[in-house]
């Protein structure tokens, strides 16, 4: 709905996409709606973006994700 931010995708085929960024003094087509993680099997035959939940505790309501980086071990 408010489109994606940034993708990182690993080596086996999993992207990891966040979305709901929100620049200020600029119209956000969900204004009043956190940003979300979401996560895409691209190994899947039709892949779909899954919405990741994210703990208890955490300040969902300001999340504004800009930006998405992954670490592998």
């Amino acid at each position: 709905e408010t489109g994606s931010e940034d993708i990182d995708i690993l080596p086996n085929g999993l992207a990891f996409i966040s979305s709901g960024l929100k620049y200020p003094g600029i119209k956000s087509p969900a204004p009043d709606k956190p940003g979300e993680l979401f996560l895409m099997d691209l190994n899947e035959d039709n892949p779909r973006a899954v919405e990741l939940r994210i703990s208890r505790g955490f300040d969902l309501a300001s999340f504004n994700p800009h930006g998405l980086s992954t670490y592998v071990d």
